[in-house]
């Protein structure tokens, strides 16, 4: 069993837990980032981010790309694809053990383990997932070229994305639950003035059928509760993310939404243990929050370890 100690393990290696990891490097504290997926967590699947300050426009995986970087640059170790066997946040040491045989020790752990897609949880979902639906426009847009696809969701990944998915779909149809959508003017303005991108409001998907893929689905008006079925190519799902805390949930305090509850220094109810970005309690989830967030649960990770000594 391989044994390592670190002063700082960060897991999750999205924009928040590699901006720490940026940080608490640069600052000469020996530093691991742990991922159970890919370094850069869901920016990665974003096609285009244009409101990046500094930056005109790049593409999530370029993003992500260059934070790895970085990190490595100031000395950052990164392992990612990796599976988290057990975690001890307790005592003045933690203690990480990695695919049931590599233990990682620390003086403070971070928590920036970030969130995967929401399902609409309706018959067919399951069995249809990646044999027409998909929750990432970037990663499975291609293949939808020339066809007539769906997307549901109404905040400002589901408008961005729709935009997206017109340079390979013929037209692309948004469903919304609500009347009215909860984006910002530009992206509604945005969708309202693309030609290949239609609306059905106040609905929502209630089946999908087809055969060895996707081929129709169920609609439901929330309002009248008239029942129609659309053929459809493919359905890209954007109506938010869960917290991916449940690995935790009997260690640090969640509330109810499952969101770690961290306190104006992004500490936990854990002495040592900080939490940043798309986990924890806030309100606002953006690559800029994210990266404020890693920044500053960084910044007292040091000023912790300091007062330690």
């Amino acid at each position: 069993m391989e044994t390592n100690h670190y002063n700082v393990i960060v897991i999750g290696g999205g924009p928040a837990g590699l901006t720490s990891g940026i940080y608490l490097s640069r600052a000469k504290t020996k530093t691991l980032i742990l991922d159970q997926g890919i370094i850069g967590g869901q920016v990665v699947l974003t096609h285009e981010i244009a409101n990046y300050p500094g930056i005109d426009s790049i593409s999530g995986y370029q993003l992500a790309k260059t934070m790895r970087k970085q990190a490595k640059k100031f000395g950052c170790d990164i392992k990612s694809n990796i599976k988290i066997s057990s975690l001890e946040l307790d005592g003045d040491i933690k203690k990480v053990l990695v695919n049931n045989k590599d233990e990682y020790t620390a003086d403070v752990v971070i928590l920036s383990t970030g969130g995967k897609s929401r399902p609409l949880n309706v018959p067919g979902e399951i069995d249809f997932a990646g044999k027409g639906i998909s929750y990432c426009a970037t990663c499975d847009g291609d293949f939808f070229q020339d066809k007539e696809i769906i997307v549901v969701g109404g905040g400002n990944s589901a408008l961005e994305e729709a935009v997206s998915l017109t340079q390979y779909a013929s037209k692309v149809t948004i469903i919304h639950q609500f009347d009215h959508f909860q984006a910002y003017p530009h992206a509604i303005d945005e969708v309202k003035n693309n030609s290949k991108i239609e609306f059905i409001m106040e609905s929502e998907i209630t089946e999908f059928f087809g055969d060895e893929n996707l081929q129709r689905v169920k609609i439901e008006h929330q309002r009248t509760h008239e029942i129609s079925e659309m053929n459809i190519g493919g359905v890209f799902i954007f109506i938010g993310y869960i917290p991916q805390t449940k690995f935790v949930a009997d260690m640090v305090k969640l509330n109810k939404g499952g969101e770690i509850v961290v306190d104006e220094n992004f500490q936990t109810n854990i002495k040592g243990v900080f939490a940043a970005g798309d986990s924890i309690e806030k309100r606002y989830r953006q690559i800029t929050t994210a990266v404020s967030d890693g920044t500053i649960a960084a910044l007292n990770a040091i000023e912790y370890i300091s007062s330690e000594k």
